[in-house]
């Protein structure tokens, strides 16, 4: 590699800069600064730059292969419990982005504060329903938390948007229903997926 006069030339003076041995090319040279890391030659810079970059990409890699792991591993641990907690936090997530641009069920209001997924008939008093579309509406915060989903005004606008005949079914018994494991986990993938299809129309 052929080096020009420039960078030949620098003396060593007592107290200058410090000389350094190049990391691509191993021929020493004076820094013109303590952060300087190669020589002046512009094909070193490239090649200490592409290592650098080469060595970053395989510590990301490594990172996102050890993350992807710890998930695997987690995911192996969890209880049925937690698989129906995901499923019910995907589920409820598209329940928002379904109706995104309606008002609160039963207090029709359009507001910038918090909104759930507020269920007709509730998880506690009928599980069998908790996945249900037809039984979970986005609901305000406060109607669903202060005054216990507002249920009266909520039934009023549920037989305007699903029919009377369908509130009676919901209103109807149910038989119980225990999902696996793997349905809970295919279903969580599932209503994820909606939900991006979703948000993708809106943006």
């Amino acid at each position: 590699m052929k080096r020009t006069p420039l960078q030949r030339k620098t003396p060593l003076t007592s107290g200058g800069p410090r000389r350094k041995r190049c990391p691509s090319c191993r021929v020493m040279f004076t820094a013109a600064r303590d952060s300087q890391v190669v020589c002046g030659e512009i094909e070193c810079a490239i090649a200490h730059g592409q290592s650098e970059k080469g060595r970053e990409s395989t510590r990301k890699a490594l990172a996102d292969f050890e993350r992807r792991e710890i998930e695997v591993r987690k995911e192996k641990l969890k209880s049925r419990a937690e698989h129906l907690k995901d499923t019910q936090v995907a589920f409820n997530a598209w329940v928002r982005a379904r109706d995104a641009e309606l008002p609160c069920i039963s207090c029709g209001r359009h507001h910038q504060g918090k909104y759930d997924a507020g269920h007709y008939r509730t998880v506690g008093s009928n599980p069998t329903l908790r996945f249900e579309p037809l039984n979970c509406h986005r609901q305000c915060s406060p109607c669903n938390t202060r005054l216990s989903g507002n249920i009266v005004n909520y039934r009023i606008e549920l037989v305007k948007r699903i029919g009377a005949e369908q509130v009676d079914w919901l209103e109807g018994p149910h038989e119980p229903k225990k999902y696996t494991v793997e349905e809970l986990k295919a279903m969580t993938a599932d209503y994820r997926a909606k939900t991006r299809e979703l948000k993708g129309r809106a943006a």
